[in-house]
């Protein structure tokens, strides 16, 4: 019988594959996300995360605000697209490039998945695979994002043990049958480091306090539906100074956690590639 991971696998490869034909020439960023995240409830399972439509030097944790009046043009976007069937998360990415300038990177971040998937196996140390990403993308002439990782993934935890780098660590840490991880390089023209820079517009609450005013409680009350997991202004409600009186709440509280967007140092463009993967006696990429 097919397990949970297997089918929020299968479904965050369907929603990837959707959204990447939205993201086209003279289309509303904010369209594309409404329509990919109505998808994954469509197809019978919930985002993990905000789907995150990040572009050019932005690696990651780009996502629309509900004002977003972004339009594809010539960018080199990354789509992130995670899902989970009752708390079990299947988690991608891919680089689509609208300029038609960027084919090596693109392809360099690609490459690098696919060459690490390869020598991925019980007992496979995580230097290993950075080792492997990291060589990969040097070879196109380009360079890893060192301080962004793939990760473990547990149940409604998109971030859990191991980190799986995207250099060699020299970490001998050996994977471990039954383990659940997603394997994600980055491949940059800049110096090959990230920093957060920008508002952001994804969030998890790390704590549940009491609140007093009753539509904070309200909104915290839809929080919590999330499990843990992160959530976005336009997930909260039509009211958006409601949202953000509440938002602004959680942070005196410090119970909130933000996540701004992550840009390159030297706005060297990025691109992004991701599978989950099982680790077992045969590996299985839940997201292929």
């Amino acid at each position: 019988m097919e397990d949970n991971y297997e089918k929020a696998g299968k479904i965050a490869r369907e929603v990837l594959e959707y959204g990447k034909s939205l993201i086209k020439k003279d289309t509303l960023l904010l369209d594309a996300t409404n329509k990919i995240e109505a998808k994954i409830f469509e197809l019978g399972a919930k985002p993990a995360f905000p789907v995150q439509i990040s572009m050019d030097d932005i690696a990651a944790h780009y996502c629309a605000p509900p004002d977003d009046e972004t339009v594809f043009s010539n960018q080199l976007v990354s789509l992130d697209v995670g899902v989970h069937v009752d708390g079990f998360i299947g988690d991608n990415a891919c680089t689509i490039d609208l300029s038609g300038k960027n084919k090596e990177l693109t392809e360099a971040s690609r490459k690098a998945l696919d060459n690490a998937i390869k020598i991925t196996q019980i007992g496979t140390t995580l230097s290993e695979i950075g080792k492997t990403i990291q060589e990969t993308i040097e070879s196109y002439g380009f360079k890893p994002v060192k301080n962004l990782s793939g990760h473990g993934l547990d149940e409604y935890n998109i971030h859990s043990f191991p980190t799986v780098p995207n250099y060699d660590t020299e970490d001998d840490t050996k994977l471990e049958k039954g383990q659940i991880i997603a394997i994600e390089p980055f491949a940059t023209k800049g110096v090959g480091l990230i920093h957060e820079k920008g508002l952001p517009n994804v969030f998890s609450i790390n704590e549940i306090k009491p609140v007093r005013v009753p539509f904070v409680r309200q909104i915290l009350n839809k929080i919590e539906e999330y499990n843990g997991l992160p959530f976005t202004k336009r997930w909260l409600g039509s009211s958006l100074p409601k949202v953000n009186l509440a938002l602004n709440q959680f942070k005196k509280l410090k119970i909130l956690k933000e996540y701004p967007p992550l840009v390159e140092k030297e706005n060297g463009l990025v691109s992004q590639a991701e599978h989950t993967l099982k680790v077992d006696d045969k590996v299985k990429v839940l997201t292929l």
